[in-house]
């Protein structure tokens, strides 16, 4: 048996939120735009989401101070700026960051006696605020998951399960001005997301359908995106949603918990980090699943990691043995283990860190 569930109206399309954007007004009369320093002030996106705000006659306060990868700190001190405040809805807008953090504030918004640690029980979380994403970037596709992912005080980056956001506006003119090396981290976190669910052991029909279209358009259009290819940038934000929605139905795997360490010790983007130790993950996972890893690297021109290669995705990383430890001592003990097919024991994770750090 097998369910799917995808409960966001998602509109796409140039201006998008001139023209559907209006659908917010039955969300009520005050929001809270939640995004990051600059980025959505240098694509514009936060102008056209304030100017329509005001011709709906909705009023709303700018927090503009989420940070790369939310801390529990962070998000625990909006909440207690904002906890006399009465919005009706939340606005995430920017990349994963903004999109994750508007989640996670709606719920401490509504539920006013709970703190972030709270998030992680799901018997406690029974209202939040309406979410609308409004991603800026193409990569994470939180934007049709419910999933938000912070930094607890330790360093380490905890996922938590909330809410689907009630619409998700994608307008790719907003992620025309992103940076090449921008382009590559969240692109290949996008093709994380498409081949991890493939592989996942919660896969399902649906799920792969929209896994195999998102491999395609990622295989086709990623390399053009970088260099600055506009209607490759329209395809990656559609591949980057339709990745979202797989892994909302199927969630990640120990590539993902993999990859956490090398961005909050080591400070390397989240999808480069994902997309390092993928293809050695798939070499595991081959054991169990052949013809599913077989057919990921097909799509890819006979071998994933020789695309990651091409588009200069590896990069050295000066990581000790006791790290190297560490990191897979936690990694063996991740709930991602049990959704990856495969044997993951300590060691061999140990030998994926070596093997995939020393491209």
């Amino acid at each position: 048996m097998w369910e799917f569930y995808m409960p966001t109206d998602v509109f796409f399309g140039d201006h998008i939120l001139s023209k559907r954007g209006p659908v917010m007004k039955i969300l009520g009369k005050r929001a809270l735009i939640v995004t990051g320093r600059t980025s959505s002030k240098k694509n514009g996106s936060l102008d056209d989401l304030t100017d329509l705000l005001e011709k709906l006659d909705i009023s709303y306060v700018v927090f503009d101070e989420v940070e790369e990868n939310p801390s529990f700190v962070s998000v625990e001190g909006a909440a207690e700026r904002f906890r006399d405040e009465d919005f009706d809805f939340v606005v995430g807008l920017g990349g994963g960051s903004p999109m994750d953090f508007a989640k996670a504030i709606s719920v401490l918004l509504k539920e006013k006696d709970l703190n972030v640690e709270d998030l992680y029980d799901s018997e406690k979380i029974r209202r939040w605020l309406p979410v609308v994403e409004i991603p800026t970037t193409a990569g994470t596709g939180s934007e049709v998951t419910p999933y938000s992912v912070l930094t607890d005080q330790e360093g380490n980056k905890r996922g938590c399960r909330l809410m689907f956001p009630v619409y998700a506006f994608l307008d790719p003119r907003y992620t025309y001005s992103m940076p090449e090396d921008l382009v590559l981290s969240t692109g290949v976190d996008a093709l994380s997301h498409a081949v991890e669910g493939f592989l996942s052991r919660r896969a399902t029909p649906p799920s792969d359908a929209l896994a195999l279209e998102a491999m395609k358009i990622i295989h086709k259009y990623l390399s053009k995106a970088m260099g600055g290819d506009e209607k490759a940038r329209r395809k990656m934000l559609i591949a980057s949603c339709l990745a979202g929605m797989v892994i909302a139905q199927t969630s990640t795997t120990l590539a993902h918990a993999m990859g956490y360490p090398l961005t909050t010790e080591k400070g390397i983007k989240h999808g480069r980090a994902t997309g390092m130790v993928l293809p050695f993950v798939m070499n595991v996972m081959r054991e169990e699943i052949p013809d599913r890893v077989d057919e990921v690297n097909r799509i890819f021109g006979k071998s994933l990691l020789n695309f990651l290669k091409d588009l200069g995705l590896y990069q050295r990383v000066e990581v000790s043995q006791e790290e190297l430890e560490r990191w897979s001592e936690k990694a063996s003990r991740a709930k991602h283990v049990s959704n990856t097919p495969g044997t993951f024991t300590k060691e061999k994770i140990l030998m994926i860190y070596r093997e995939a750090l020393s491209v």
